[in-house]
């Protein structure tokens, strides 16, 4: 059921993003467009052919959700430790697919496919007011690594 995306999944994937985008609209219209997507097409294409950033789909006779996921190492590093680090960067699951474990299933995926690439942690961001994905991560165990704040200025 959980795969690495492909090319025929793009178009499946493309709905996805504006179901996310839409969340993140509601959220903070001060910052989010409308109507949009992260990624079209032509973006998809070339993330899809990169192994530093893996995609994976839930399949069901269709893609019903998706983990964006970003491979980042630092090496040599004069503060920090080494480490590999495997970044969700999305994650999404189908508004008519939700409470089927969906998102249970990718992110556990996602979790032994970092251990098997041998990463130190998993890491991912949550807007604020997006309490829904907040306590799905919490409830999968994540804990607060970092705090962004911001002074809104106009």
């Amino acid at each position: 059921m959980i795969r690495k995306a492909t090319n025929a999944d793009i178009e499946q994937i493309i709905n996805l993003l504006h179901q996310v985008n839409m969340v993140h609209y509601q959220i903070r219209p001060d910052l989010f467009k409308p109507h949009t997507t992260k990624y079209n097409e032509q973006e998809l294409c070339k993330l899809l052919a990169d192994d530093s950033r893996p995609i994976f789909v839930f399949d069901d006779n269709g893609v019903l959700g998706y983990a964006f996921c970003q491979i980042t190492e630092i090496q040599n590093n004069i503060l920090l430790q080494d480490a590999k680090t495997l970044y969700i960067d999305d994650i999404c699951v189908d508004e008519n697919a939700r409470g089927r474990h969906v998102g249970k299933s990718l992110f556990d995926h996602v979790l032994n496919y970092a251990k098997t690439i041998g990463c130190h942690n998993v890491t991912l961001n949550v807007w604020t007011g997006n309490d829904a994905a907040l306590s799905f991560y919490k409830n999968m165990g994540m804990q607060v690594q970092k705090t962004t704040m911001e002074m809104v200025l106009c």
